[in-house]
């Protein structure tokens, strides 16, 4: 009996057959951090998915927080992805490099600004190639796309939430970065960050919830959930480095039908640059 499997999740082989039908877009969302001496725009440039567009998870942001890609205005973010040619009635495939990635983040935008039919596809653009299947270097030049965007206030914590949270325990808090980084083992990669993680948080670290770029199956993600100490009928707020490898745990929430969980959209990026927040160091 095969495995049950998140129904946000496309294979390679079912993106393949879709290309070049109406109303299907595919949008490559590649994004790295410095360390991984990676560049998503050059390898996309290099070769994408045929009709793949390049979302920019810096450009398409609120640029005024100071902080990395905060979410955009509804307003804004309608005017970038129209400008994509994407529609928030098209089928909408989101993919990255590695595979359940960075991808997430822009699955999870476009589901809170209103889109409906969007999905993440296994494996990345590096198991695609390593499949051989179809690359083009043309930059495709779409028509605009008309997207109407309903915002979901309820997707997305803010510091004073986030800080109420904290002190109540009214949540529980899932952080995405490395172990190292949580126990303060290890340096933020970013100047001027406190290590350590948030009173009450659990760690589970983005790759534990995938093999090969694949995401796993629904009960190996239960399993995870439940290894990391959280209880899956209980609310959940998701946070990592600066908001988008979050995005992988709200994934794996709602693919096991967890609706009750919100993104911390500063994650560590706010929460440990601030001199007045509260940080633990150590495994608890």
């Amino acid at each position: 009996m095969t495995a049950a499997r998140s129904k946000y999740v496309v294979t390679a082989d079912w993106v393949q057959k879709q290309l070049g039908a109406p109303e299907f877009r595919i949008i490559d969302a590649s994004w790295y951090l410095p360390a991984q001496n990676r560049n998503g725009a050059a390898e996309y440039a290099g070769g994408h998915i045929p009709g793949a567009v390049f979302y920019d998870q810096d450009a398409i942001a609120d640029l005024s927080t100071g902080l990395p890609h905060s979410i955009p205005s509804p307003e804004e973010f309608a005017i970038a992805v129209e400008k994509l040619g994407i529609s928030d009635t098209d089928t909408i495939v989101v993919y990255d490099g590695p595979g359940i990635f960075t991808a997430p983040r822009v699955w999870w935008l476009l589901r809170t600004m209103g889109a409906k039919n969007v999905y993440v596809m296994d494996g990345g653009l590096d198991g695609w190639k390593k499949e051989g299947r179809p690359l083009e270097t043309d930059l495709p030049e779409p028509a605009p796309g008309h997207f109407r965007p309903h915002f979901n206030p309820a997707a997305v914590t803010s510091f004073d939430e986030m800080h109420d949270i904290v002190s109540s325990g009214s949540r529980q808090i899932a952080d995405a970065r490395g172990a190292g980084r949580f126990t303060g083992e290890e340096a933020e990669p970013r100047a001027g960050m406190r290590s350590g993680h948030m009173p009450g948080a659990r760690s589970m670290p983005s790759g534990i919830f995938s093999v090969d770029g694949r995401l796993k199956d629904l009960d190996a993600l239960k399993t995870t959930f439940y290894s990391a100490g959280i209880d899956l009928d209980a609310p959940v707020v998701t946070t990592c480095g600066s908001g988008i490898t979050a995005a992988i745990i709200t994934l794996a929430l709602h693919s096991l039908g967890h609706e009750n969980n919100t993104l911390y959209d500063g994650s560590w990026s706010e929460w440990g640059a601030r001199a007045d927040t509260p940080v633990v160091t150590g495994r608890d």
